[in-house]
């Protein structure tokens, strides 16, 4: 197994580390799951960029790393639903949006296409994985005591909001253009 994959592989444990850390509680318990989540997120840089570096392209990198993807931003989404940090329906757009990718892009795998990420995806990538980290920072910050709180309390939910909006906002415009663009994938079933 080549480097990028086992990265990829380490994303989807990282994933079930944070969901658990985040499950919990003790001292510390969010900056560890702040730490946690953000390694994860290296991963997923580093997977692609060595395996486009060194030609390591895979068929399981090329289904999995999306799919590790999507588990770790998604499993962040639904426990921040349920800790109250994003409306419901927010999370809703999100996750309908992973699947209903991840549906067309096994579609394509079906008929031996396969489907390149697009630029907004990507944006959209970024400003989740952004998003995520921001919503871990507020919820970190006050176990860091007063350094915390003078660095933070007075910016963070501001920055919070807005990155939650982006990050819908190009859920939305990104979802729509991957879908319309490859509508002969599905046009075609119907």
């Amino acid at each position: 197994m080549n480097v990028p994959n086992k990265l990829t592989i380490s994303r989807l444990l990282l994933t079930g580390a944070f969901v658990i850390v985040m499950s919990v509680s003790f001292p510390f318990s969010k900056t560890l799951a702040l730490v946690l989540f953000s390694a994860a997120g290296l991963t997923d840089f580093f997977d692609g960029h060595i395996a486009r570096r060194d030609k390591l392209i895979t068929n399981f990198g090329i289904l999995m790393d999306p799919l590790a993807d999507k588990i770790l931003t998604c499993s962040a989404f639904i426990i921040f639903v349920e800790l109250g940090s994003i409306a419901a329906w927010m999370c809703t757009i999100i996750v309908a949006r992973e699947l209903s990718i991840t549906g067309l892009r096994l579609l394509a795998a079906s008929r031996n296409r396969i489907l390149a990420a697009e630029r907004f995806g990507k944006h959209k990538t970024i400003s989740q994985i952004v998003t995520i980290i921001a919503i871990l920072v507020g919820m970190a910050y006050p176990e860091w005591g007063k350094l915390g709180e003078l660095i933070f309390s007075c910016w963070a939910g501001y920055f919070i909001t807005a990155s939650i909006w982006l990050t819908i906002l190009l859920t939305v415009i990104s979802g729509t253009i991957y879908l319309w663009k490859n509508r002969d994938l599905y046009i075609s079933d119907m």
